[in-house]
């Protein structure tokens, strides 16, 4: 099969892998569609430790099942294999499971390929009317759909039902979408790129500006770095909760004594629980998250050029998605 396959720090290669061999009842994955990840970009980068080369990326995927009783059956990929039978997994708590592994990592290879093989527990069968690469933002949307989550719960039921998100990403756009699909309709995200602000405002309809300004009972970190966490300290309001679900970098920017004084809730988010996954694709299918057509199309065969152009900030979209097949 054709991959992509990451070499080094900024090196990425299109050649022949050979093909996925599915383990005891397993699925062997034809991939129609792949979503590059802001995790896929720091693995290129060099900073993520969990990711050494040469490995296949990707993670955010959908295509149909080969072989079997099911082949054919058009499905998007939960990338996140966890043993089931752990305190956390018996409790609905997957993404905590102690022995969790996650397609793009060792020791599975990921979707930046025209195959992959996964169990058929983190199967979701796509009713035929939705694109496949529609299908393949289930992943990054269920990241955002789980933060979102947890934020709602922790919030005090006397507050007020805004919202703010820092991060016009993929994930930060998801996270708008998901807040407006549970019924918070006042939301605004901070994004200081002017060509994916000017995006977010014209194509996608939502109201992005370049700084925020005010004070709000939920702010959604979608980037993580030591500014964007100073700036959620400042500008959640007292009371109110910050849900951290970017992965920047891992130092500075809460303001720990304002977070005390005011009885911030911080929550720290990652990836989502089977049943966040299931809930998510069943909203794309209903269409609660909007038309979702926000994402470039582009080859697999022109990986390196996707992450030469997205470290170049050069794309305005939230998210590109990838087709391994000419």
């Amino acid at each position: 099969m054709k991959a992509l396959i990451y070499d080094g720090v900024e090196t990425l290669g299109y050649r022949d892998a050979p093909d996925p061999i599915p383990k005891e009842g397993e699925c062997l994955i034809r991939v129609e569609a792949v979503g590059v990840c802001g995790s896929d970009m720091h693995a290129y980068l060099g900073h993520d430790a969990r990711r050494p080369a040469p490995l296949i990326l990707g993670h955010e995927a959908a295509g149909s099942i080969v072989g079997g009783t099911r082949d054919g059956t058009r499905v998007t990929v939960n990338p996140l294999v966890t043993c089931g039978t752990c305190p956390a997994c018996e409790s609905g708590r997957e993404n905590l499971c102690p022995s969790r592994q996650i397609i793009s990592m060792q020791p599975r290879e990921g979707a930046f390929a025209q195959f992959i093989s996964m169990p058929p527990s983190n199967l979701v069968e796509v009713p035929t009317n939705v694109p496949l690469a529609k299908a393949a933002l289930a992943e990054p949307l269920a990241v955002s759909w789980h933060a979102v989550r947890l934020a709602l719960e922790a919030l005090h039921p006397s507050a007020d039902r805004r919202a703010l998100v820092i991060g016009g990403g993929a994930i930060g756009l998801s996270a708008a979408l998901a807040l407006r699909a549970m019924g918070v309709l006042d939301v605004t995200i901070v994004e200081p790129n002017d060509g994916r602000r000017a995006f977010l405002n014209d194509t996608c309809g939502e109201p992005a500006v370049a700084k925020g300004e005010g004070q709000y009972p939920v702010v959604i970190d979608a980037v993580g770095y030591a500014a964007t966490r100073a700036a959620a300290s400042a500008l959640v309001e007292a009371g109110g909760v910050i849900a951290h679900v970017g992965l920047g970098e891992d130092r500075d920017g809460l303001d720990i004594r304002r977070m005390t004084l005011q009885e911030i809730t911080f929550i720290g988010t990652y990836t989502y629980t089977a049943q966040d996954f299931r809930d998510t694709a069943k909203a794309i299918f209903d269409g609660r998250l909007g038309a979702l057509d926000w994402f470039q199309a582009r080859p697999l065969s022109d990986g390196a050029q996707v992450f030469a152009d997205l470290r170049a900030g050069t794309v305005a979209a939230p998210k590109i998605v990838l087709n391994p097949w000419p």
